[in-house]
């Protein structure tokens, strides 16, 4: 499966601390952009909408 990694577009204002996101058919997936080929999570779209608000509160 070809899967395209995004970075946020405000991601340069905090260095190279960055997360990746990916539109996957179980959910969205989350990698850190300084470690493309290690460990990925994948979370429902739920729950990421859930994560999404909390880190805006």
């Amino acid at each position: 499966m070809d899967v395209t990694w995004r970075k946020s577009s405000r991601s340069s204002e905090y260095g190279d601390n960055c997360v990746e996101l990916a539109e996957l058919s179980e959910g969205v997936g989350v990698r850190d952009s300084k470690d493309p080929e290690g460990p990925k999570l994948v979370v429902t779209r739920g729950q990421f909408a859930v994560l999404v608000a909390a880190l805006k509160r």
